[in-house]
């Protein structure tokens, strides 16, 4: 199969990608650097040079492919909508990464009981707006003959697979801890977050490609961990201590609004059965705690 994977370099579509190639597919990975070509080609990717904003760039991508994944960015809409021009009446599958942060309640870290399925979505916030109709629209490219999947991923936690290493959450809160010399939680750390591992995340990109569900929407998740566990854990490993508060506007400064409120100060809490239903998806990972303890530092 012939695949063009938009963010090839990255954690989540560099880690698709790179497991694809192994599988012996012909991947074709979008970056913006031709440095990053020769790293590709190391691992049996193809890489290609281009934009996110090149519209004819991304048609003439989504031509050559049987199937795209596009995984550089779930907030640029003219990259999607020229996937879908590409691909419109082809019967080819298209990947949509998208993130839970959607449901996210920017909390300043307090705890929420409102838990999410994929039945029961709530009207997204000013901020989420532009992000829920992007994943709308790839959903509504089921009528225009495609093979569209939105696949909204939880926290993610693992070592990537490809040429990009880490996440975006737990590696912002080391690294912090590394520099400050001690672990931070935003608030009181009782906010929660569904998770998943990376290798779990990969292996239903998989079955999506395999069995090209039309319209669907489905989150990606396999448990879920408060933030303080989560810091707690990172203090253990790094040998630290237990994790202190952090006020909400210094982690604004720190790691940016949108980090702060949404990717660390939230709860993002859902429940994805689609996936397993529907696809057959068994994820073999289940606590991002037990995976801190012992292969953080791997």
């Amino acid at each position: 199969m012939n695949i063009f994977v938009t963010g090839a370099s990255g954690f989540i579509g560099g880690s698709v990608a790179a497991s694809l190639a192994r599988d012996g597919h012909t991947v074709r990975g979008l970056v913006r650097n031709e440095n990053k070509v020769k790293d590709l080609a190391a691992i049996g990717i193809q890489g290609v040079v281009g934009s996110l904003d090149d519209r004819a760039f991304l048609i003439e991508q989504a031509r050559w492919a049987d199937a795209v994944i596009n995984a550089a960015d779930s907030d640029h809409r003219g990259a999607v909508e020229a996937l879908i021009e590409g691909l419109e009446g082809s019967g080819k599958v298209l990947i949509h990464t998208s993130g839970s942060s959607i449901v996210g309640d920017a909390s300043g870290g307090v705890f929420s009981d409102k838990v999410y399925s994929e039945d029961n979505l709530p009207e997204p916030t000013a901020d989420k707006a532009p992000r829920v109709a992007i994943d709308r629209r790839v959903l509504a490219a089921k009528d225009k003959g495609i093979a569209s999947t939105v696949l909204c991923n939880t926290l993610i936690y693992g070592h990537g697979l490809g040429i990009g290493r880490d996440s975006v959450q737990l590696p912002r809160l080391v690294d912090h801890a590394k520099k400050a010399g001690i672990v931070h939680h935003i608030g009181p750390g009782t906010n929660i977050w569904s998770n998943v591992h990376i290798e779990d995340v990969v292996a239903l990109y998989k079955l999506v490609l395999e069995k090209k569900p039309r319209g669907a929407f489905m989150f990606v998740e396999s448990g879920e961990a408060s933030f303080k566990d989560m810091t707690d854990a990172i203090g253990r490993a790094l040998g630290l201590g237990e994790a202190k508060p952090f006020p909400l506007e210094d982690a604004i400064r720190e790691w940016g609004y949108e980090h702060a409120s949404y990717a660390l100060g939230s709860n993002s809490r859902v429940r994805g059965t689609r996936a397993r239903t529907e696809l057959g998806w068994q994820p073999k990972h289940t606590s991002v705690t037990d995976w801190i303890a012992k292969d953080l530092n791997q």
